[in-house]
Formats: C-alpha cells, structure tokens, sequence
C-alpha cells in the first residue's frame, strides 16, 4: 500500500476539535491519487473559490483535480468567516447580559465570560462545519481527484504537486490570500497575532493592541473588548472603516468608544519593543510619540495574493505581489487557458464574492466556445457586510463612487428611531440609505445599518438584480413590526417626494374640487 507523500499540519492547540479539523481538511494518512491522463480542468487552491470551481465544474461532468497544500476551506472555514463569526456570537451574548437590565431581567452580580470555553466552542463549531469541505467528501460525492501538497507550474499546460505531473486543458489558480506583513522595527522580533493566529488563543490577553481600523480590526476590537481584553485600537487614518459610508462608519467609531475601546486615530505606529513580559508600541500622534503597553499585538491591515511558488512567470501569467493575479472581466489571466478567482486577483475579497466568480469560471473556462456565452465579473451585484454591533451592510454605489464618476444621484435615508421594532428592540442605531439614479427610481445602491442589516441588505440586492426599482419596495408589503421595515420606509420617504410635490397636489386638489 502506498505510503502518505503530504506534509502533516498542526492547528495548535490540538484537541479533540482541531484534531477533527484537520482529518477533514488535511487527513494525515491522505494518499494523493495516480494522475488522469489528462484533466479538464486543474484548481489550485481549496479555499472557497477553489472549492466551488472544483465541485460544480465535476457535478457538470468534467474531470478535475484540486490541489491544497494546506487545510482544505482556505481562510473562511479556517481563519476567517466561520471563527471570526463564532467568537462574535460570544461576543453578541456578554452584551445582551450586560444590557439585560434595561429588559427588566436582573443578571446576578459576578457573572464573568469563560474565554477558554469560548474559543473551545469556536473549534467545535468549525470542526462540525469542516465537513463540508473535507477531502473525503469532495472525492466521494463530487469525483474531483484531490492533491494535497504544493502546487507549480512545470509547462504549458502541466502542473506539479509533490512527485506527479497534472495535465490539463484548463487551469484555475484560486491560491487565495495572506495576512498583510507591517515593516515595524521591532514587530516581528517581539512576535504579533493576525486573523491566522489569533483563533489560536486558549487564554484571553489582558491588554490587546490591534493595529488597523478596517472591518477586521474593527470587528474583533469589539469582540475582544465585550469579552473582557482592554482593547486599543490605533488606525493611521482620521477615522474607522475608512472605505464605509462616513455616517455609518461614525456609528460604529462612537460605539466601540462607549464600550470602552480606546480609539487612536491618525497614529502612524513606530516600532515595537518587549522590555520585559510586555509589549511597548511607540506610535506618532500630531507629531509627538506616544506609548503604550500591552500583552498581545493584533495586525489587521489587509490582505496580500498568495502568488509565491507557483512559477507563473514560465507559463506567462502576469501578477504583481501586492495586487494580485492579473485578470480580465472574463477571469482569464494574460495565458488565456489559466484563470485566477477570489483573493488572489480579485478586488472583493469576500468569500461570497469567491463563490460568484468561482461560477463564472466553470462557464467561462468549460463551456463557452470561441467566446459565446462568457460571463462577466463586472456584471455582479455584490453586497457585503461588516459584521460589528450594528452590522454595516452595502451594495452598489455609495455618494463617494456616484461623485467620483460624476454621476447625480438622489439619496433617501431613513433613520431606525423611527422604526417601531428598532424602539421596541432598544436597537435604534443606524439607518437604511439608498442611492437612486437622479429622476428616476433605479437603485443605484444602499448602505443598511442594523443588528442583522447583512441580512436586510439581501432586499435591494435582489432589486438591483432584477432592476426593480425603489417604487416597487414601496409597494411591498413588510410584516408589522420588523426592522426591515426602514428599507421600506426608505422607499416611502422617494415615493412620497415623487407624488407629493405641488404640482401633484394642484392637480389632485382640482380633481377633489370638481369632484364635490
């Protein structure tokens, strides 16, 4: 019987769960199966992108090898979406018994969060959901060869992984996407945590510096924070969320401040040094250095393409380190028989923007001859949401996009004040903004803000998709009483100026009159 030829993997710590874990996504005793004489398609990388490409192009009938050096479900069952989501429903719960008195239900004095049992059922929860991405299954269920070791391209159409040659007609490189790396004196001497490591935690730091104020960094200060770290929080631009509608990003600024985040803004850090069991960061703020001291570091400053070791350069794939794969609209790469989808080249670096495109692919890669019936990345409607308490939701055009393309919108904005269930709720921070084409009711875009706005946000992307207009979410009928109702109060707000104007109003008052 032939003998394992993969490279084992660790997630540390290893109980029972992370054990799991990987015997789904890297068995250990995983034997690499004897290549086919050729392959319709050849995927490099098991993350989301990967995973469906993979999966729905064999479900069509086509012959395809996976390849994964690492863990199978990449960033988003590993490190990413379903940790991240798991820790924040912990989060979630430490705030609703800290609230609960204004319910009128008394918590008893001393209750405490247990942050090992916390991050215990993390891995619980990502070990039961891994299943869905294991080795076994893809084999099984699906028929995809899969190859676990380190992919690289060793002609025009072959690739390598460990001793075995894959021919292909069609290639897809879906490699994701790594931790951005901060030249720091001092940061990598001291050591730091990333959204790779820090799901690794069995004990709660005390003190936690996280450097980066984007979705990541703002996401997880909060968490931190509700699970009882002194959480601060350096951005080195003049506010969070940078890339966020300004009046939502401001909701959240003000929300971490008052859970008691401490936010450093316009901090440009230094350099890091550990004089003893602690870690001082040096940072600049209006000129003058400032310090502080903590017990763990957080970087969460973005992503980098994971592009090293494939060898692209010999087959005249075209990248560059900091952007990514170069690819079309089509997702074809400068080798038009090689594809690059999710992290790796695109600009969403979402994992549902991964699945969408990983669609795209099996059309555009399988099934479209002398380019008939290609699909598009730019024709996808693609929402997202940053998953804070409120979340922050959007799709389409904000104000800053329709202004720098010089495009006149209308704007209609609802506040959740005003919306009897966020009263009822006590949650009535944010609000529901959508961007119209000027004259008309085309939805342009729209940013929700709300405890489940990802989930609200999914209306008007269907309306965008299937070009309905706000009219038509006006006319809608939404059950009494649900936060989703700011979405349609929204739409009340564009059809009452559009039929309660004067001119409306003479006309109809004329009507009354003759009418009498």
């Amino acid at each position: 019987m032939p003998k394992p030829a993969i490279a084992s993997v660790k997630v540390p710590p290893m109980d029972v769960h992370n054990q799991t874990l990987v015997s789904n996504l890297h068995p250990p005793d995983w034997v690499n199966p004897i290549p086919a004489p050729r392959y319709n398609l050849v995927v490099i990388g098991a993350g989301t992108a990967g995973l469906v490409t993979a999966a729905g192009a064999a479900l069509l009938g086509a012959k395809v090898a996976l390849i994964e050096k690492h863990l199978m479900g990449g960033d988003c069952t590993n490190v990413g979406c379903v940790p991240s989501k798991a820790v924040i429903r912990s989060a979630r719960a430490v705030a609703e018994v800290e609230n609960a008195q204004q319910y009128g239900v008394c918590v008893p004095e001393g209750t405490t969060v247990d942050f090992p049992a916390v991050m215990e059922r993390l891995r619980r929860v990502r070990a039961d959901i891994s299943s869905n991405d294991s080795a076994k299954r893809f084999t099984q269920e699906f028929g995809v060869d899969v190859f676990l070791g380190e992919a690289r391209f060793s002609g025009s159409d072959t690739v390598e992984v460990g001793r075995k040659t894959l021919r292909f007609k069609k290639a897809v490189i879906a490699t994701g996407s790594r931790a951005v790396e901060l030249p720091i004196e001092g940061l990598k001497e001291v050591g730091y945590l990333t959204n790779e490591t820090v799901f690794s935690l069995t004990e709660r730091p005390k003190r936690l510096a996280i450097i980066g104020g984007g979705y990541i960094g703002c996401e997880l200060a909060q968490t931190f924070q509700r699970l009882g770290s002194e959480v601060v929080l350096l951005q080195k631009g003049s506010r969070l969320l940078e890339r966020v509608d300004a009046d939502a990003a401001e909701i959240i600024q003000q929300t971490l401040i008052r859970e008691g985040v401490r936010v450093i803004l316009n901090a440009k850090t230094q350099r890091v040094e550990r004089p003893v069991a602690e870690k001082v960061l040096h940072y600049e703020i209006d000129g003058k250095t400032e310090t502080v001291t903590v017990d763990e570091i957080l970087v969460a400053v973005g992503r980098a393409p994971s592009v090293e070791g494939l060898n692209l350069d010999a087959v005249g794939v075209e990248y560059d380190k900091k952007k990514g794969i170069t690819i079309n609209d089509y997702l074809q790469t400068t080798n038009p028989r090689i594809y690059g989808v999710g992290d790796v080249a695109m600009k969403q670096k979402f994992t549902h923007a991964a699945d969408a495109a990983a669609r795209i692919v099996i059309q555009n890669a399988l099934f479209s001859v002398f380019g008939i019936g290609r699909k598009k990345l730019s024709s996808l409607v693609m929402p997202w949401c940053t998953f804070t308490a409120p979340e922050i939701a959007h799709v389409g055009m904000s104000a800053q996009d329709a202004q720098e393309q010089g495009m006149e919108i209308d704007t209609f904005c609802f506040e959740l004040d005003e919306v009897d269930r966020a009263i009822i709720d006590g949650e009535t921070e944010g609000f529901a903004k959508v961007h119209l084409k000027k004259g008309s009711d085309k939805i342009l875009g729209a940013t929700i803000v709300a405890r489940h706005a990802g989930e609200m946000i999914n209306e008007v992307t269907l309306a965008m998709v299937s070009k309905v207009g706000l009219s038509a979410i006006a006319n809608t009928i939404h059950p009494y009483p649900t936060q989703a109702e700011v979405i349609r109060k929204a739409a009340d707000a564009y059809q009452s100026k559009k039929l309660f104007n004067p001119f409306v109003k003479k006309l109809t008052s004329t009507w009354l009159a003759w009418r009498r």
